[in-house]
């Protein structure tokens, strides 16, 4: 099978190349050879820009394309019309922020959207993350209808997590000291292994599956404490965890940047958003998930081998930061 993945350099992207690779499919990557440029030598890289700069595309054909980095209508309308005589399938990786915040539990497929209110941005703007993104699904399902595959993962996590959302809370349980964790233990969360998600979608794409996906793990519910429980224990339980509450931390002005994996309410901060993303027709299809301690220790370890030069997103609290709340939730 001959591939075309449109992006590949970042986390979700790199691990669809790489899975498809160890399945003897050939790939050529579209991107604008900017983030990873080194990553898989011998592959068949085009460069260009999917906005405005899709000449080297021109008259070629796939078996399938997978799109991961698709963020604006219409942006993603230029390479579906571009390639809708060329290739067989389409599969787009979305998100779950397409699904509204009032919805909280058991949001299947057939849940309401976002519906952006007009004007529709010009361009991309993170506030209207959600939105645009239910707008490229529409055109992807529009250009190739039966051909057209939507994946809506959650949180994706794993090794080469360049966001640094869970692997914050992976390498700080395997340093010593006073762990700060955002409460309630028994908050629910939601993610799903890179490696999983890849699997996934490479199944359904060369099974030209048409459709709808969510795709959020693990199969049973997840406290934040569990998973915190499988940080400790991959990291030898070399922190101590302390536990804040979490409309404490609302009013001392924390955030869901500095501490990773854990949603204020903007709306009513003393509340924590808990998201409940069924993926029972995914399961149902075929989609799996490795143990949350195998994923937690392949993170570490590669955490800690990680090259100088692999660039992570600011944001994480830091130790200093750490300390400054721990000191005055103690004095509260």
């Amino acid at each position: 099978m001959h591939v075309l993945v449109i992006g590949g350099g970042q986390l979700v992207g790199w691990h669809i190349v790489r899975a498809a690779l160890d399945r003897g499919f050939n790939v050529t990557l579209f991107n604008r050879g900017r983030t990873n440029p080194g990553e898989f030598a011998g592959v068949e890289r085009l460069i260009g820009d999917r906005d405005g700069g899709l000449a080297p595309l021109a008259g070629r054909t796939f078996d399938a394309v997978v799109d991961c980095c698709g963020f604006h209508p219409r942006v993603v309308r230029q390479s579906a019309e571009l390639l809708r005589d060329s290739v067989g399938h389409y599969t787009f990786i979305s998100t779950e922020s397409v699904y509204p915040d009032e919805l909280t539990t058991d949001i299947d497929e057939t849940a309401p959207l976002i519906e952006l209110a007009p004007p529709v941005p010009d361009t991309f703007v993170m506030e209207a993350y959600g939105g645009l993104k239910v707008l490229c699904e529409r055109v992807v399902s529009e250009v190739y209808g039966p051909r057209a595959l939507i994946v809506r993962p959650g949180l994706v996590v794993g090794p080469r997590d360049h966001t640094d959302r869970f692997t914050h809370w992976v390498r700080r349980a395997a340093q010593p000291g006073e762990m700060l964790l955002p409460g309630p233990p028994t908050r629910r969360v939601q993610l799903i292994d890179a490696r999983d998600l890849a699997a996934f979608v490479l199944d359904r794409t060369v099974a030209q599956d048409p459709g709808i996906y969510n795709a959020s793990g693990p199969a049973e519910s997840l406290t934040f404490e569990r998973a915190v429980a499988a940080c400790l224990e991959a990291g030898g339980h070399a922190a101590v965890p302390v536990w804040v509450e979490h409309a404490w931390l609302a009013r001392a002005g924390a955030n869901g940047s500095e501490l990773p994996f854990w949603f204020p309410d903007e709306a009513r901060p003393e509340v924590p958003i808990e998201l409940e993303i069924s993926s029972r027709r995914g399961i149902a299809a075929g989609l799996r998930f490795r143990p949350l301690l195998q994923t937690v220790r392949d993170i570490l370890a590669w955490d800690r081998a990680r090259p100088a030069d692999f660039t992570l997103r600011p944001g994480p609290l830091n130790a200093e930061r750490e300390r400054e709340l721990l000191a005055a939730w103690r004095a509260r």
